[in-house]
């Protein structure tokens, strides 16, 4: 094997490697709700190209309240889902919508965009 081959090998396989663990072995720490005097733990979404935050920590047994703003036109994210709950809400450009829960029992539960490109996670602890 000539040595142009070589590095082109190793290159191509360093470059899968990236791509598997960035797409599927990536943790990401997640943000955690602030408490507000109301006794809601809070978070502000933005919806723009996927969800930032797309990890939220939560306490169990205490309200959630999620702030989404959407600022983009895409038709993928005209909705958020919240299936463990059954929850759901339209999410109209430029506009702030609250989506309340109270999540009773620890675990992580996905909420995506009703075609699943767009996902994040609400981890309860």
């Amino acid at each position: 094997m000539t040595p142009d081959r070589v590095l082109v090998t190793v290159f191509g396989l360093g470059l899968v490697a990236f791509i598997v663990w960035f797409f599927w072995l990536k943790k990401t720490r997640g943000t955690r709700a602030a408490v507000t005097r109301s006794g809601y733990q809070e978070a502000m979404i933005l919806v723009k190209g996927g969800y930032t935050p797309d990890v939220i920590v939560v306490q169990h047994g205490k309200p959630v309240r999620l702030h989404f703003r959407r600022e983009e036109t895409a038709a993928c994210s005209e909705m958020v889902l919240f299936p463990d709950f059954n929850k759901s809400a339209k999410l109209p450009t430029g506009e702030v919508v609250d989506i309340e829960l109270l999540p009773e029992k620890p675990g992580e539960y996905e909420f995506a965009c009703q075609m699943g490109m767009f996902r994040g996670k609400l981890v309860v602890e």
